[in-house]
C-alpha cells in the first residue's frame, strides 16, 4: 500500500512537471534567461518508510529525481545519518536504508539532496532539503510509570467512591488509530474494587470494614486496543482503609472494685475502667456517666482515648468517718457515631462500680480556710480572735497551736492552747496596717507530744485606724515676700495632710499661734489657708526672716493639733515684683505638742546623766590626787567656829591625818636653802631691780606669794595654825575640798589671767594667782 501511495505521488509530480508551458533547457538551469522566473528543478520533497520493516536490508526508501538530464550528473546526500543509516545511488538517485528504523526512537530524518557534475563536483542545481518520515506500527504495549501505587479510602464508603486513578503510557503514535489506546482491567481484587477505561479505581463493595481488614492489594493490567500486552504493563495498588467512628465502646467487665485511702488528692485517679473500642484513638469519643447512685457530685470519669480507658477522679475530699463505701452504676456511649454506618442502631454499655475508702491518720483540719480579725490601733486587747482545728479521725486527738515565726511581725502576738490570739503590744496602723500570721495546728497524743500530723492556716489581722496623728503641712513650704509688698498681698496658699486614714469629710483648721503685725492667715474652709501681708512694706534691716507658728487642727474624735512653722523670707525685688535676692532660710519645722514634750524630756534626761558623769569623774580625779578615797580624808581643823568638816567633823586637832595624806603622795623634792638666796633678800633684790620699785603693798603681795609657795613645797612641816582653810563637807556631801593643803600651786593647770578682765574688785586676786610678767627676770 505504501509503494502504491508513493507511485501515485510521484506520478502527480511528473504530470505537474509536464504541464509546465516552458520546459527547461536540456543543458541546465544556468542557460535560462535571467528575466524569467526560475522553475522548480526538484520534483519531490518527502519520503516515507515503515518502522521495523521485516524485509532484508537494505530497504529501498525512495528516489530523488531532478529534471536535469545530463550524462555527467551524479546524486549526493548530506546529513547526520548519511553513510550510517541512509545511502543514495549516485547514478539513479535511489535512497536505501541499511538499518531497521524505530519510530519511538527517531520519527523523522532530515537530509539534503545534491546533484553535481561528475568531473568538477560543481552543483548543477541548488541543494534541496527533504524529510524521511518513519511510519508507526503497533509494536509497543502500555507501561505504568510505577510498579506500586498507594491509595486510601474511608471504610464504609459507598459504591463508586473514587480511590485512585492509575495511568499507563503507550509509546506508539497516538495519531494512528488504536496504536496508543490503553485498556485496563483488575487481575486481583476485583471483588471489592473496579476500574474503568480511564484507569479510575472505585469502591465496589460498600461494606469495607477496617476493623476486619485494614488494607487491600489490587493488581491492575494495562493493554492496548489490539491486545498487545507485556510484563511491564501491570502494577500493584495498595489500598488502605481509613478509620471512621463506627464502633460503640463496650466495658471489658461488668463490675469494677477499687480501694482508695481517704486522703487521696482531689482530681487524682482512683481507678480506671477498661472499655473495648476497635476504632482508632482519634475516633474514640467515649462518654461516661453515672446513671444510678447519689455520687454524681463526688466523682467524675474522664476519657483516655489512647488507652481505651475511663479514669475515675474524686471531685471533693473523701472522708472515711462519713462514707466508707461508694456504689454506683456507670454507662459508656459514643454520641459522635454516625448511625448511618450502623443502620440506625444505638448502643450503650453499663457496668457496676464499688469504691471502698480506707482510714488514714489525717492532720488537723481548720474550720475555716483563712481567718480575718480586726484590732483597733493603740489598744492592748486581751483577745484578737480565735482559730479552731479538729482531728478528723475517730481518735479525736487534742490539738496544739503555735504561730510560725515567718517574720518579725509575729512577735506582737501570742496564741494559747485553745487557739486564742492575743496581741502583746499596742499596734500602730501607720507603721503596719496589716499583720499576716501563719498559725500551725499540731495533733497531740495522750502525753501532750506531737504525733507529726500538722496543718497551717493563714490569719490576717487588720489594724483599724484612730485619730492619733496630728495634721501637718502638705509639703515643706518656702514662702517669700517682697520687702515693698503692699497690705493684702497674697504670699502663699498652704494645705495640710494627715497620716491617719483621711475621711471624705475631713476638715482642717488653720490659725496663727501668735498675733503678727505683719501677716494674716485666712482659713478658706476648704482645707487650705491663705497667708497675706497685713502691714507692709518690710524692713530687711530689722528682720530678714519672719517665723510664723501655724496651728493645724483636724476634726477627728478627739481633735488633734500640731504647730508648724512658716519661715517667710523678706526678699529684695525689682520694679516688676520679681525676687532678686533672698537669704537662705532653715528648714521649716512642723512639730506637734506631744513631740515637743517628748523632745524636752529627752534633753532633760541627757543633761542629768551628763552632770552625774561629770561629778563622778571629778571625785575620782581628786581621790587619785590625794592617794585615798575622798570619804577617808577628814581635815579635822578647828577654825573660827566654822561649820568645819561637816557631820563627820570633830573639835579635836589631829595632825596625823594631814601627815597620812602627805605620806600617801610622792615626797616633793626639797631645795637646799643654801642653794638659793634668802626669800626676803630675793624679794628686796627683785624690787630694787624693778624700775620705779618702791616699798608698799606690792612688796607685801610678793612676800605673801613667796611664803605660800614655800608652804606648798614643804611637806615635812606642819601647817600653820593661823592659816584659814575650808575643809570637806564630809563623806555624805558631794562638794569637793576647798583646801589648798592638798594642792600644788606650781603644778596647777588653771589659767587665772581671766581675772584681769573681771574689773577692779578682782585685781588683787589676779595679782596673786595670775601670771607675773616679771617671771622671766633673772634674780
Amino acid at each position: 500500500m505504501l509503494v502504491a501511495t508513493l507511485s501515485t505521488y510521484l506520478g502527480l509530480l511528473v504530470a505537474a512537471a509536464m504541464a509546465v508551458p516552458n520546459p527547461p533547457h536540456p543543458d541546465g538551469f544556468h542557460l535560462r534567461p535571467t528575466h524569467q522566473r526560475q522553475k522548480r528543478d526538484w520534483i519531490w520533497n518527502q519520503m516515507h518508510i515503515d518502522e521495523e520493516k521485516n524485509v532484508s536490508l537494505p530497504h529501498h526508501v525512495g528516489k530523488i529525481n531532478s529534471n536535469v538530464n545530463r550524462k555527467n550528473a551524479k546524486y549526493l546526500l548530506q546529513g547526520e545519518f548519511v553513510g550510517k543509516v541512509f545511502q543514495v545511488n549516485s547514478e539513479t538517485g535511489d535512497v536505501y536504508a541499511f538499518e531497521r528504523l524505530d519510530r519511538e526512537n527517531i520519527s523523522e530524518y532530515h537530509l539534503t539532496a545534491l546533484i553535481v557534475d561528475k568531473d568538477t563536483n560543481e552543483n548543477l542545481e541548488p541543494p534541496s532539503s527533504f524529510t524521511i518520515k518513519v511510519h508507526d506500527v503497533n509494536d509497543n504495549w502500555p507501561v505504568f510509570p510505577h510498579r506500586l501505587f498507594n491509595a486510601s479510602v474511608r471504610e464504609m464508603s459507598s459504591v463508586g467512591t473514587l480511590v485512585i486513578r492509575v495511568t499507563a503510557v503507550d509509546a506508539d503514535d497516538p495519531t494512528v488509530a488504536d496504536h496508543a489506546s490503553v485498556l485496563y482491567q483488575i487481575l486481583r481484587g476485583d471483588e471489592n474494587f473496579a476500574i474503568d477505561d480511564f484507569g479510575r479505581i472505585t469502591v465496589k463493595n460498600k461494606n469495607l470494614d477496617r476493623e476486619k481488614q485494614s488494607q487491600y492489594e489490587v493488581v491492575v493490567e494495562a493493554r492496548d486496543a489490539q491486545g498487545l500486552r507485556g510484563e511491564s504493563g501491570t502494577a500493584t495498588v495498595l489500598i488502605t482503609l481509613e478509620d471512621v467512628n463506627d464502633n460503640f465502646p463496650v466495658f471489658a467487665q461488668d463490675m469494677y472494685v477499687f480501694t482508695v485511702p481517704e486522703d487521696v488528692r482531689v482530681g487524682s485517679s482512683v481507678g480506671s475502667l477498661l472499655v473495648m473500642d476497635p476504632d482508632e484513638p482519634q475516633n474514640r469519643m467515649t462518654k461516661y456517666s453515672i446513671v444510678q447512685g447519689e455520687y454524681r457530685d463526688t466523682f467524675t470519669i474522664e476519657t483516655n482515648a489512647d488507652l481505651n480507658r475511663g479514669i475515675i477522679k474524686p471531685m471533693k475530699r473523701l472522708d472515711y468517718e462519713l462514707i466508707r463505701q461508694y456504689m454506683f452504676t456507670i454507662e459508656a456511649t459514643d454520641p459522635t457515631i454516625n448511625l448511618q454506618y450502623l443502620g440506625g442502631i444505638s448502643s450503650r454499655s453499663k457496668a457496676r462500680v464499688i469504691i471502698n475508702v480506707s482510714d488514714v491518720d489525717e492532720p488537723p483540719v481548720f474550720q475555716q480556710h483563712f481567718y480575718h480579725f480586726q484590732l483597733q490601733e493603740n489598744q492592748k486587747k486581751p483577745l484578737v480572735g480565735s482559730v479552731m482545728a479538729r482531728d478528723p479521725d475517730e481518735a479525736r486527738h487534742a490539738i496544739g497551736y503555735s504561730i510560725r515565726k515567718t517574720s518579725d511581725k509575729g512577735q506582737f502576738f501570742r496564741i494559747n492552747k485553745h487557739g486564742a490570739i492575743n496581741n502583746e503590744k499596742e499596734l500602730d496602723r501607720e507603721v503596719h496596717p496589716w499583720y499576716n500570721l501563719t498559725v500551725e495546728a499540731r495533733e497531740l497524743d495522750s502525753n501532750g507530744l506531737s504525733t507529726g500530723k500538722e496543718s497551717i492556716v493563714q490569719v490576717h489581722i487588720e489594724v483599724l485606724d484612730e485619730n492619733d496623728n496630728a495634721p501637718k503641712f502638705a509639703q515643706p513650704y518656702e514662702p517669700k515676700v517682697c520687702e515693698n509688698a503692699p497690705p493684702g498681698k497674697l504670699v502663699m496658699q498652704i494645705s495640710a495632710i494627715d497620716a491617719d486614714i483621711t475621711p471624705k469629710n475631713v476638715k482642717f483648721k488653720f490659725t496663727l499661734n501668735m498675733d503678727s503685725s505683719n501677716f494674716t492667715l485666712t482659713d478658706n474652709r476648704d482645707n487650705t489657708a491663705n497667708l497675706t501681708v497685713k502691714d507692709g512694706p518690710f524692713d530687711r534691716d530689722y528682720a530678714k526672716v519672719h517665723y510664723l507658728p501655724v496651728l493645724i487642727s483636724d476634726n477627728g474624735m478627739p481633735s488633734l493639733t500640731s504647730t508648724n512653722t512658716l519661715a517667710v523670707a523678706v526678699c529684695k525685688c525689682n520694679d516688676q515684683g520679681e525676687f532678686t535676692f533672698c537669704e537662705e532660710v532653715a528648714a521649716q519645722v512642723g512639730i506637734s505638742i506631744q513631740a515637743l514634750v517628748a523632745i524636752f524630756l529627752c534633753i532633760l534626761t541627757i543633761t542629768v546623766i551628763t552632770l552625774l558623769i561629770f561629778l563622778r569623774r571629778r571625785l575620782r580625779n581628786q581621790a587619785k590626787a590625794s592617794g585615798k578615797n575622798v570619804p577617808e580624808i577628814h581635815e579635822q581643823l578647828v577654825t573660827y567656829d566654822e561649820e568645819g568638816g561637816g557631820e563627820m567633823d570633830t573639835t579635836s586637832y589631829d595632825v596625823s591625818v594631814l601627815n597620812s595624806v602627805r605620806h600617801g603622795r610622792a615626797k616633793p623634792q626639797r631645795v637646799a636653802l643654801d642653794a638659793r638666796p634668802p626669800v626676803y633678800s630675793q624679794v628686796q633684790k627683785q624690787l630694787r631691780g624693778a624700775p620705779g620699785a618702791q616699798g608698799g603693798p606690792g612688796e607685801m603681795a610678793v612676800m605673801i606669794k613667796v611664803k605660800k609657795d614655800e608652804a606648798d613645797q614643804d611637806g615635812d612641816g606642819p601647817p600653820y595654825d593661823t592659816l584659814h582653810i575650808y575643809d570637806f563637807e564630809g563623806s555624805e556631801s558631794v562638794a569637793e575640798s576647798l583646801s589648798s593643803l592638798g594642792t600644788n600651786s606650781d603644778d596647777s593647770d588653771i589659767d587665772y589671767d581671766f581675772l584681769n578682765d573681771w574689773g577692779p574688785r578682782f585685781k588683787t586676786l589676779a595679782g596673786l594667782y595670775g601670771s607675773d610678767p616679771r617671771e622671766g627676770l633673772i634674780f
